[in-house]
């Protein structure tokens, strides 16, 4: 597993709409980076130990390490367009060297960003919302990919198996 700070860093540096990145839309793609590693690879990138809260899987982690590291990333305090407090994090330096990440884990998070950069809000909600781990889970509990990512394999495999 790599240092959360520096899938944080990649993130912010590689995403082509900054003023999106809040804390809200940062964890959710996080933990869409884990469950394709999970699924892609029987593994998470990072060690978070996912939580299905009332509002999707959420942890305070990435609010903590950014927290924790105010020299590389800076929280900007906003409003939504509802007039709620939101965060938004950009790098303090654009033009910081991040350190190297694994191949794997760098296509991981570009599919993610890929797939995730065009959505609103609400579709990427859905989106979200829509995730294996999250349909088949009860609210409240704690989400383990791995298991996930390999039940879901077999119910692939089960469903390709009849047709």
């Amino acid at each position: 597993m790599v240092e959360l700070i520096d899938i944080i860093s990649y993130i912010l540096k590689n995403y082509p709409y900054k003023g999106e990145l809040s804390n809200a839309r940062l964890t959710k793609m996080i933990y869409l980076i884990d469950w394709r590693s999970a699924f892609d690879y029987g593994e998470q990138v990072t060690s978070i130990n996912w939580y299905f809260d009332n509002y999707g899987p959420f942890v305070h982690d990435i609010e903590d390490v950014i927290s924790h590291n105010p020299d590389i990333i800076e929280q900007i305090t906003t409003r939504t367009i509802y007039g709620s407090k939101k965060n938004l994090f950009i790098l303090r330096n654009e033009k910081m060297q991040i350190n190297l990440l694994p191949e794997n884990v760098t296509s991981t998070i570009d599919l993610i960003i890929e797939k995730t950069k065009g959505l609103y809000w609400q579709q990427f909600i859905n989106f979200v919302y829509s995730t294996y781990p999250i349909i088949t889970s009860e609210r409240y509990t704690h989400l383990n990919l791995v298991e996930k990512a390999e039940n879901y394999r077999k119910e692939l495999s089960f469903e390709n198996a009849l047709t």
